[in-house]
């Protein structure tokens, strides 16, 4: 249901709301494009970002496949390079109410990546 009701409404504003971005991947297997609606965080020279239904989802395995991928946040698209997962069960990096969130749901891992210099892309290109 949150697939199919939630995420389709919150791809329209995410990569505008701050702490939500929309990750650009593509399918493993299919190659189709993909925008899937995430809590990130900008942590130093990259993002972090909250994995809320776990390291297994669809989205990340994407994204961990490749080892990049595009992100939009706050209406520019970013490229992001060396994508790994991480753990931390504090979630002390992120923001208060969503780190007690976070714990909350038992959300200990993350998606650490760096940003790729020079990586505002149009969004056209981070769609085509």
């Amino acid at each position: 249901m949150n697939r199919v009701g939630l995420n389709r409404a919150v791809v329209l504003v995410a990569g505008y709301l701050p702490g939500f971005a929309l990750v650009h991947h593509r399918g493993r297997r299919s190659g189709r494009a993909y925008q899937t609606p995430v809590n990130a965080f900008r942590i130093g020279n990259g993002y972090r970002v909250a994995l809320t239904y776990g390291a297994d989802s669809d989205w990340v395995r994407n994204v961990l496949a490749t080892g990049d991928f595009d992100i939009t946040v706050r209406g520019r698209t970013l490229h992001l390079v060396d994508a790994k997962i991480e753990t931390d069960p504090s979630a002390r990096w992120a923001p208060g109410p969503v780190s007690v969130a976070l714990r909350r749901i038992g959300a200990d891992t993350y998606l650490q990546c760096r940003l790729e210099e020079g990586s505002t892309r149009g969004r056209e290109r981070a769609e085509g």
